[in-house]
């Protein structure tokens, strides 16, 4: 079973263990590749560290321990291990002694760990035979930097889903504007109809027990007759009545219901159209267009929401590109997700989704319980590694073709956003350069990729009625 080794070095012991290991021996370490970009450290410790380390061990504890009659720091060797207890002391000292070893292991071997290292056999089988001033050899497992790379490169093929500007859309926005502007008016002498506004008078109960509904009435109510406004049965209901009218409807709440109370179950309500409105549509024309916009006349109106909706068609169409893309490529990867890189991915989702909540003025802590937070750790795992897949296969595109973006690039595009920003002093000028230098060589490997696999276009995926 493997143990997980949490070091914790205070650092005067560590320092003082560090300075007897340079002096009195040398670690031969036999470093070994392992599943999952992990790596396996056989340690083996001269008994000169080993005993360097539980004397550090016995001085540092000595500072800790307070007894009547003796001054801080100068127990008695034989009072001390019978105060402490001869295995805290050993302890003490192996999990020093362990720390230093695998700092110096990694150096010798120039490992690029990451994450903390865990003892193969455990803490506790190791300290049952470390005897200090004898030779020991250990084991440490750890994940490593992963050094991926990719099957192929070139060549790949993507498909992607076809979207592209449609013209309906414009007069789709127009009419949304138009009816956002829109005059209330009466509509005198006709029934109802689908998109007339109702000032109703209402109550109702539940069919089955004729209990009144909470929050079920109302003296005038003004409802939009469009589907979707009410619960299923209501809007259709009142469609046919004139002003004046009183009915009586059934209706039947949604099992998704926010209320549990009311969910499924059905009702009847007492209704009476007391108003009938209707929207009265400003005409489409110039003044129109200067009144729902920044621009003199409709043909303008019409040439800007043209314009913008092709941009925001290309937009999509060429993110699109790239995700099938990216696609092809981790199906192209060869490398095994390191443990400690998923864990800390699945923790920046976190970290992520309680910020949208905080800033939504949510209360983040009392939201976010240890049940939530272990299922939240659940549920997003696949998403982590999906987009650490992705990290790491455009890494390795970069190194396999040798993209790299030009500084003179990066400064360019840092100046251009440092101008943009209003409170430049809280800005960051090493990070602000690291962020826009990965924006841009992601970019850069995209557009590489683009011209050197095949894209072929699939039809939009249906959308759910």
């Amino acid at each position: 079973m493997v143990g997980c080794l949490v070091i914790v070095m205070s650092p005067a012991a560590s320092a003082a263990t560090k300075t007897a290991a340079k002096n009195d021996g040398e670690l031969t370490v036999k470093a070994s590749p392992r599943p999952g970009s992990r790596v396996a450290l056989e340690v083996a410790i001269p008994g000169s560290r080993s005993q360097a380390s539980y004397e550090a061990a016995l001085e540092k504890l000595s500072r800790s321990v307070k007894l009547p009659g003796f001054r801080k720091g100068k127990v008695p060797r034989p009072v001390l291990l019978q105060q402490l207890g001869p295995l805290r002391v050993r302890a003490t000292a192996l999990e020093e002694l362990v720390d230093v070893a695998f700092r110096d292991a990694l150096a010798q071997e120039a490992v690029a760990a990451i994450g903390r290292p865990e003892l193969t056999e455990g803490f506790e089988v190791v300290l049952e035979r470390f005897e200090p001033g004898s030779a020991i050899t250990i084991i440490l497992e750890l994940d490593v930097e992963p050094t991926p790379s990719l099957k192929a490169t070139k060549g790949l093929k993507a498909e992607a889903e076809t979207i592209s500007y449609d013209p309906a859309r414009v007069d789709e926005l127009i009419e949304q504007s138009r009816k956002q502007m829109a005059t209330l008016v009466p509509a005198e002498g006709r029934a109802a109809e689908g998109g007339d506004v109702a000032v109703l008078a209402f109550s109702g109960v539940y069919a089955d027990t004729e209990e009144a509904i909470s929050g079920g009435s109302s003296d005038a109510m003004e409802v939009e007759l469009e589907e979707g406004r009410m619960i299923p049965g209501f809007v259709e209901g009142v469609i046919g009545m004139k002003a004046g009218d009183t009915k009586t409807i059934n209706c039947e709440f949604p099992e998704s219901y926010p209320q549990e109370e009311a969910a499924g179950r059905k009702a009847r309500f007492e209704i009476t159209l007391k108003e009938l409105k209707t929207r009265e549509l400003p005409a489409l024309d110039d003044a129109f267009a200067q009144q729902a916009s920044d621009k003199q006349t409709l043909a303008e109106l019409r040439e800007d929401l043209e314009t913008r909706l092709k941009d925001d068609a290309e937009r999509r169409a060429k993110a699109a590109r790239h995700d099938a893309l990216v696609a092809a490529l981790v199906e192209q990867l060869e490398e095994e997700l390191p443990e400690t890189l998923v864990q800390q991915e699945i923790r920046n989702l976190i970290e992520q989704t309680a910020g949208q909540i905080a800033q939504q003025g949510m209360d983040v802590k009392k939201l976010f319980t240890p049940d939530l937070v272990r299922s939240l750790m659940d549920t997003s795992r696949p998403e982590a590694e999906e987009r650490l897949k992705r990290s790491l296969a455009l890494k390795a595109l970069a190194e396999a073709e040798k993209i790299s973006v030009e500084a003179e690039a990066i400064e360019a595009k840092v100046k251009e956003i440092s101008r943009g920003l209003s409170n430049q002093g809280n800005i960051d000028p090493e990070r602000l350069r690291a962020v826009v230098t990965d924006d841009l060589l992601q970019e850069t490997l995209l557009e590489w990729l683009e011209a050197n696999s095949t894209i072929t276009e699939k039809a939009p995926a249906a959308k759910e009625a």
